[in-house]
């Protein structure tokens, strides 16, 4: 499995309407278990206020992520492939804000 970013621009008129798109997606997903995995999901406001997305999938291929699309009904206005990840998790960062702890220095 790769993991690959799904860009869909200005699909929305409201964050509701991307959020019952965001839950076909998952079920949708379940359903190809065996092709693709949805990881995680990033409304983004647009500059004309629609709502647009960025989400994080891991699949087969770019292919799967097509068909996955599809057969949710969801816009796909790009699919990259990520090359690399950076920074896993780490234990010297809070939550999913990424905010580095402070250690007091003695």
């Amino acid at each position: 499995m790769q993991t690959y970013l799904v860009v869909r621009r200005s699909a929305w008129p409201s964050l509701g309407e991307q959020r019952e798109a965001d839950a076909r997606s998952v079920l949708e997903a379940v359903r190809m278990a065996e092709e693709i995995a949805s990881i995680r999901s990033y409304p983004l406001e647009e500059r004309d206020r629609t709502i647009g997305s960025i989400c994080i999938f891991e699949a087969s291929s770019p292919e799967a992520v097509r068909r996955h699309a599809a057969a949710a009904s969801l816009p796909v206005d790009e699919i990259v492939k990520v090359a690399d990840t950076v920074r896993e998790a780490d234990p010297g960062l809070e939550g999913d804000r990424g905010i580095l702890r402070r250690e007091k220095q003695t």
